[in-house]
Order: C-alpha cells, then sequence, then structure tokens
C-alpha cells in the first residue's frame, strides 16, 4: 500500500491513523543489495519506505515491492526479511 492511496478526499489537509505504536519509532537503512535477515517482531509494526527500494518477504511466501511512501504491516510472530533493491531508509513503528 502507499501512503498516497490514504487520502481519497479533495481536501487540503487530511489524516488517517495507520498504526498505534506500543513501543518505539526506529529510522532503518539497508545498504543496495544487502539484506535485513529473517526474523520474529513480538509486536505489531509497521514499516514505513521513506526513499530507496526494496523487497519484503514473509514466511508465508508473500513478497511485496516497496519504494518511497509504501507501507507494510507486519504481524507478531511472522517470520519476515527485507532485501534492498537500492539504498532503502524507512521508519519502523512498533
Amino acid at each position: 500500500m502507499n501512503l498516497k492511496d490514504l487520502h481519497p478526499d479533495n481536501k487540503t489537509v487530511q489524516t488517517s491513523i495507520l498504526f498505534d505504536p506500543t513501543e518505539k519509532v526506529i529510522s532503518l537503512q539497508i545498504a543496495k543489495g544487502k539484506q535485513l535477515k529473517e526474523h520474529l517482531t513480538k509486536t505489531p509494526a509497521l514499516l514505513v519506505c521513506v526513499s530507496g527500494k526494496s523487497i519484503f518477504n514473509d514466511e508465508n511466501e508473500q513478497k511485496i515491492n516497496l519504494q518511497s511512501g509504501d507501507y507494510v504491516k507486519i504481524e507478531p510472530n511472522m517470520k519476515h526479511w527485507v532485501d534492498a533493491i537500492e539504498d532503502t531508509n524507512f521508519l519502523l513503528i512498533k
């Protein structure tokens, strides 16, 4: 999904709640050709791509291409990993 899709109305200012964080917000960077290795998160998380291109993968064989403005909701206890196609910057919200 992309952030712009959350605001379909023709209004000058719009809001949409994506996620209610319980822990923290983390800035994450992955270099081109590198991987955030497979892991689990104990809490729900929202991964927002700020810049670059990458592929989010999970244990259910879901592959989601991410680029600037795209995000994915990560379920607790779901194995997942991220492959960077370009240098990529994210916000990880837990």
